[in-house]
């Protein structure tokens, strides 16, 4: 009687064990998932604002600038538009030459015909007047100057 005893022992132990290790391949260990992720956060948060840039423009500062919200026509004038008569129409460098038309195209599917006008500071008035004269041209109704507060970079 004793032999039996033992080969049922053993069979529960056998049994025993292969629970222990389904159990354990069940389970699965995330806490590496989570410190990747993380890490990748952070990553991801230092580097963003450095990738969002745009076009380098000194404004000229002005007491009474107000903030401007909302999607608009946005067209700067750059330092070196006296060489190149290059302008952009947001993000995008296009010729001074072409600009009406674009604005133009631009304007028929607003309701609002407002351009914001970024010039830099040592862009001469004429240079400013030329470009506000196209965007008239162009059947923009208002032209807004852009500026920031003294102080502010």
């Amino acid at each position: 009687m004793a032999k039996l005893h033992m080969a049922a022992d053993a069979s529960l132990r056998r049994a025993g064990r292969g629970r222990r290790v389904a159990s354990s391949l069940s389970e699965i260990n995330v806490v590496p998932l989570v410190d990747v992720m993380l890490v990748l956060l952070v990553i991801f948060m230092v580097t963003a604002p450095m990738i969002q840039r745009g076009i380098d423009v000194n404004l000229p500062a002005a007491r009474r600038a107000g903030a401007v919200v909302g999607e608009r026509v946005e067209v700067t004038v750059p330092l070196e538009y006296r060489q190149t008569h290059m302008v952009y129409l947001g993000r995008e460098r296009i010729r001074a030459d072409v600009l009406q038309e674009r604005v133009r195209q631009k304007m028929e599917t607003t309701t609002q015909k407002d351009v914001y006008l970024r010039g830099d500071g040592a862009v001469q008035l004429q240079e400013v007047i030329e470009i506000t004269d196209k965007l008239k041209d162009a059947g923009v109704e208002h032209v807004a100057f852009v500026t920031k507060m003294p102080g502010e970079r």
